[in-house]
C-alpha cells in the first residue's frame, strides 16, 4: 500500500507512528526518527502526494529562520532532502539513498512568509532516481530555493 499525505503528516507530529510507517516504506524513514528533524518539521503540511510528485507547505516560524530572521538554508535543505524523498516513495517502494543533493538560494524569505514547496520524481532507472524540489512564496510565486536530488535505489533482498 502507498504512503499517503495523511500517513507522512501524522508521522511528523507523532513519533510512535514510526513503526506502521516503516512497514509500508523504505528505509529512508529511518532518518526522520532524528528528533531535531522531526521538530524542523512538525509545521509541515503535506498537501499531494502521487505518482512520483509531493506538494506540501509551511508557514514561518521561529524555529525555520536563522539568526537574521530568514529562511534557513538548512530547513531549505532538509526540505529538499526530505520532500524529494518522499516524491520518490510515492512511485517505488525500493529502498533508496542519497548520492547526491544540490540546493540553491535564490531569493530570501522571512518570519511569518507562507511557502509551497513541490518535489517531482524527474527519472527513474533501474538503480538511480533523478529528483528536483522547487521551494516558492505561497502568495507571490516567487522561486525562493531551487533542489535536485539523486538517489541509488537498492535492490530488493531475496
Amino acid at each position: 500500500m502507498p504512503i499517503t499525505a495523511a500517513d507522512i503528516n501524522k508521522m511528523f507530529r507523532t513519533a510512535k507512528y514510526f513503526d506502521g510507517v516503516l512497514n509500508k516504506a523504505s528505509i529512508y524513514w529511518n532518518m526522520l526518527q532524528r528528533k531535531v528533524t522531526l521538530n524542523m518539521l512538525s509545521e509541515v503540511n503535506v498537501t499531494a502526494l502521487a505518482n512520483g510528485k509531493c506538494t506540501a507547505e509551511l508557514t514561518l516560524e521561529e524555529e525555520h529562520t536563522n539568526i537574521m530572521g530568514g529562511l534557513h538554508g538548512g530547513l531549505s535543505a532538509t526540505l529538499v532532502d526530505c520532500i524529494s524523498s518522499y516524491a520518490l516513495v510515492s512511485k517505488t517502494s525500493l529502498p533508496h539513498v542519497s548520492v547526491h543533493i544540490n540546493t540553491e538560494y535564490i531569493k530570501g524569505a522571512k518570519l511569518g512568509d507562507q511557502i509551497e514547496i513541490f518535489g517531482n520524481t524527474v527519472k527513474m532507472g533501474k538503480s538511480l532516481a533523478f529528483l528536483e524540489v522547487l521551494i516558492k512564496d505561497k502568495n507571490t510565486g516567487a522561486l525562493l530555493v531551487k533542489g535536485s536530488h539523486t538517489k541509488f535505489l537498492l535492490a530488493p533482498k531475496e
